[in-house]
């Protein structure tokens, strides 16, 4: 994942209806930083990054 950053890691297997990695990013997306979700299939995760061009990799999706 070049040129991204991992804020935070969530387990897919969460709770029906519960939505905490969507949740996460749209609370630092109202701080200005534009956070997404992804998933790593590798690891079966929701990962929120930041991307950006200073940004440093630290996992692999």
């Amino acid at each position: 994942m070049n040129g991204r950053t991992v804020l935070e890691r969530f387990p897919a297997g969460g709770p029906r209806g519960s939505w905490p990695a969507e949740e996460f990013a749209q609370a630092r997306r109202l701080e200005g930083q534009p956070a997404e979700v992804v998933m790593d299939l590798a690891t079966d995760m929701f990962l929120v990054v930041v991307r950006g061009a200073g940004a440093t990799s630290d996992a692999a999706a």
